[in-house]
């Protein structure tokens, strides 16, 4: 008896092995897919952030137009983020005010200046609200969409989802 039951089991080895090694062959096809699929959507990022150049701009960077504080303006008087400080300040009883803050100067590689709107709590801690890059050269805003990660136009931006 105990005979019969090895030897069906030895029987199923070879099939378990198959089915282990393709689901390890579907896996690296997907992952390479996926990877594929990252280098590509880099190389689209990367022509977008090109495309708001002046072809001048790419090589001087004396012709940057847009400085820190101009960037912050841009972005703290946005409707949106008014809008916003408004809600969470009449919501909060006053307890929560609402700030921005210019993190990232522009470079090189990126030209854009990177700035946050964040509550400010009582008890001096803060929380992200929303992230913007501005075009150092033309003083284009664009939203970072937290679900796409990717920043958008202002346009598909909706805040508010009305």
């Amino acid at each position: 008896m105990f005979r019969g039951n090895s030897r069906k089991e030895f029987n199923h080895y070879p099939l378990i092995a198959s089915f282990i090694l393709g689901l390890l062959g579907g896996y690296s096809s997907i992952e390479n897919i996926g990877h594929s699929q990252e280098i590509h959507s880099q190389e689209i990022h990367s022509h977008k952030q090109l495309a708001y150049l002046p072809a001048s701009a790419k090589t001087d960077k004396a012709s940057r137009t847009i400085d820190e504080k101009k960037a912050f303006n841009l972005v703290w008087n946005l409707p949106q983020v008014q809008r916003k400080a408004r809600e969470i300040e009449i919501l909060s009883r006053g307890s929560i005010r609402v700030a921005a803050n210019v993190d990232n100067s522009p470079t090189r590689d990126a030209p854009f200046y990177i700035v946050s709107v964040f509550e400010k709590h009582p008890d001096k801690t803060t929380s992200p609200v929303y992230w913007f890059r501005v075009s150092s050269y033309t003083g284009v805003v664009e939203p970072l969409d937290l679900v796409l990660n990717q920043y958008i136009t202002l346009e598909k931006w909706n805040p508010d989802g009305r």
